[in-house]
């Protein structure tokens, strides 16, 4: 199998993993309802906190960083960091584009949180970090995410001195940019909702 073949096997095992969409399933196995009616209908973390809580909140934030970190640790083992990335990148995709919803799905911070820490632990220390620096005075969720997603390929490349990882995970950034688009909106605007860590929204 040449580098190519390599990179898309890589790609599309970590779409196929990132396209499981934890936030529905869940909610309608534990709530009998979907995530997808309630809240921001949204079906990642942060709407799960707000609608139904702390604990189904965390259990989705767990449950989508590992759908970015299992295929990327997968393929590092395999093979290499570039096909570590594509993989990584292929679970955000899979997850923001999921086919199992139409290919509507959710925002991908969580998904790509999960490849950060798998390609470096510092780096994701780094973007939560960053994202609680932010959250906890402004209670802005979504501009935590955004300013974690643009730093973290950055703190990837400081921590693993690795150029190749630079470009796929600046896919996987613009990707989830494109999704916060109406979030960035409404943050210009002054109208964008703010979380609460009691799961209500203010």
């Amino acid at each position: 199998m040449n580098k190519l073949e390599t990179l898309a096997l890589a790609a599309l095992g970590g779409f196929a993993v990132g396209s499981i969409p934890f936030g529905v399933v869940a909610s309608r196995l534990i709530f009998k309802s979907d995530i997808r009616e309630k809240g921001s209908g949204n079906i990642g973390a942060a709407n799960a906190l707000r609608t139904y809580g702390k604990s189904f909140g965390a259990t989705i934030l767990v449950l989508d960083a590992l759908k970015g970190a299992a295929p990327t640790l997968l393929a590092q083992s395999l093979a290499d960091p570039a096909a570590a990335v594509a993989a990584g990148t292929g679970a955000v995709l899979g997850h923001c584009y999921t086919p199992w919803l139409k290919f509507r799905g959710g925002k991908g911070v969580a998904t790509f949180l999960g490849v950060i820490l798998a390609l470096s632990p510092q780096a994701g220390l780094g973007f939560m970090l960053v994202w609680l620096a932010v959250v906890v005075p402004t209670r802005y969720s979504s501009l935590g995410s955004l300013l974690g997603t643009a730093l973290a390929p950055f703190g990837v490349f400081l921590a693993t001195r690795d150029r190749s990882t630079l470009a796929g995970l600046a896919v996987a950034a613009t990707v989830i940019f494109f999704k916060h688009r109406e979030n960035i909106v409404r943050l210009r605007r002054g109208e964008e909702h703010k979380l609460s860590l009691r799961g209500r929204t203010a």
